[in-house]
């Protein structure tokens, strides 16, 4: 098993007034070239935005986008014509595709909007831009896995362009669960956002992550009652033209 620490202290960080941020990879101004990616995994962004401020409309393309609201709530619109909030607890797709241009506002003037965001290579490129977004209610994850995200075809998930899985858990102290990885090819990353927990001998806690490769399954082990992520990625970058 090949495995790698990422501390939330070693974290990227940048406070824009408006934005308050923590990257994960390169991304913006902060650059560090052994913190580019975790295979398709290309960014994971911890951003807090404050009342009635956001992102302007700005381009992507050729990125699987998906976005967790932890507090408040993000108003998204986009070059669809596709006009949504996504609320707490509430995930979102967009597949950039060929090309899309959107923003994400903070729609409240009195509470801030905390939001994980993450973007993963699409397998196939220049595909049609699509949206989607679910609630996934912490009550309904007690102590089990839920996937939320997936390319394999899972019931009940939002799909995006690659052999890839993202897994939402709220688990509580003492509870033990073992993951399977979806592929020999991928990995995994498991993103504590809140609480305590151990993967084999390595202890994480909150903003914590641990990236695991090269190995059929493992055991997460709950120190305290734990939110977390589970995002199952193949680890060699490649594309179907």
């Amino acid at each position: 098993m090949k495995k790698i620490i990422y501390r939330s202290e070693d974290s990227g960080k940048a406070n824009y007034g408006w934005l308050d941020t923590k990257y994960s990879f390169s991304f913006a101004n902060y650059y560090n070239p052994k913190m580019m990616n975790f295979g398709m995994l290309r960014v994971l962004n911890d951003d807090t935005v404050v009342p009635a401020m956001g992102f302007g409309t700005h381009p992507h393309d050729n990125m699987e986008i998906i976005t967790l609201v932890l507090e408040g709530a993000l108003e998204h619109k986009d070059s669809m014509g596709t006009g949504s909030v996504i609320y707490k607890d509430e995930v979102q797709v967009m597949s950039a595709g060929s090309g899309i241009t959107h923003s994400e506002f903070n729609p409240s003037d009195k509470e801030a909007v905390k939001l994980i965001q993450l973007w993963i290579f699409p397998k196939e490129k220049n595909i049609k831009p699509r949206y989607d977004q679910k609630s996934f209610p912490i009550s309904e994850r007690k102590n089990k896995l839920i996937p939320a995200v997936s390319g394999l075809n899972k019931e009940g998930s939002l799909y995006i362009h690659q052999d890839a899985e993202i897994y939402l858990g709220n688990f509580e102290k003492g509870k033990k669960v073992n993951y399977q990885i979806s592929n020999p090819a991928n990995g995994a990353y498991i993103l504590v956002v809140d609480g305590s927990l151990k993967v084999g001998d390595e202890e994480l806690f909150s903003r914590d992550a641990i990236g695991i490769s090269e190995v059929k399954d493992f055991e997460i082990e709950m120190i305290e009652d734990s939110n977390f992520l589970i995002i199952d990625v193949p680890m060699s970058w490649w594309y179907r033209d």
